[in-house]
Formats: structure tokens, C-alpha cells, sequence
């Protein structure tokens, strides 16, 4: 099953990610990906959905999948993904490998941490084949 990561969301202050399941009269309600608690989000909830994230590289700016992607072809070609808790050193080296134009400036080491945790969730609780702007259009064609 494909991912939509217009579905997935991060909350400011909660750990971990959230699968968007409706909306209520004072915000959302999702569910945690890691396990299934329902959660109700009111209005002043500081909520991201995964679609909308992007780094920031030389050329411009990398959605959220395509980093996701770069990720697990580095790891495919025999890098570990690392963990947010390794030391900086090995993440920066990981990234440095898995998309070589990011903008150190812009793109911190806290950030990447960011990802990687959000890359781990990613892996144990949904997959990497992610729903496209091409799967939304014909689902939206044939409705």
C-alpha cells in the first residue's frame, strides 16, 4: 500500500508521527503511526503534514519523499542509516552521501535528526513507495 504523505504529520511537541484521520470541529483527529492512539489536535496544535516539508539544496528546495528516497538508495548501496542518536559526525557523513547538494546553511544538524527520526517511523510503520501527484489526479478523475 502506498504511503500519502499529505496524510502524515508531525506535531510541534509530541513525539513521533501522526496518520490524519478527520476533521473535527476544533481541529483533527489522528492516529499515532507507532501505535494507533487516537489523538484529537485542536486549532493552536502546530501541525506539518509531510508533503508540505522540504531541505534546502544548492539548486533549491527537495520534498520530503525525494530526501526519503535518496535515503534508502544510500543505505541500498551499503550505508547505514544512522539513528538521531548516533554522533554528528556519522549523520552529516550519512547526508553528505545520500544528497551531496544540501545547503549546510540552511539544512542543520538538528534538522537532519529531525528526518532521520521521521525516516525510521517511516520504515517500521508505513512503506516508501509514496502516493504521487499523478495517483491523486486519477483518484480524483475517477470519483
Amino acid at each position: 500500500m502506498k504511503t500519502d504523505l499529505a496524510k502524515i504529520m508531525s506535531v510541534s511537541g509530541q513525539h513521533g508521527l501522526f496518520r490524519f484521520l478527520a476533521q473535527s470541529r476544533t481541529g483533527v483527529i489522528a492516529e499515532s503511526l507507532a501505535d494507533g492512539r487516537r489523538t484529537a489536535f485542536d486549532a493552536h496544535s502546530r501541525i506539518s503534514t509531510l508533503s508540505d516539508i522540504a531541505i534546502f539544496t544548492s539548486e533549491g528546495e527537495l520534498r520530503l519523499a525525494d530526501v526519503f528516497v535518496a535515503m534508502k538508495k544510500a543505505a541500498d548501496e551499503g550505508a547505514a542509516v544512522p539513528t538521531s542518536k548516533d554522533p554528528q559526525a556519522k549523520v552529516v557523513a550519512f547526508f553528505d552521501k545520500a544528497i551531496p547538494n544540501y545547503d549546510g546553511d540552511r539544512f542543520y544538524y538538528s534538522h537532519m535528526k529531525k528526518v532521520l527520526d521521521w525516516y525510521g517511523e517511516i520504515d517500521k510503520h508505513a512503506s516508501f513507495d509514496f502516493v504521487t501527484d499523478e495517483d491523486r489526479q486519477k483518484e480524483v478523475d475517477q470519483a
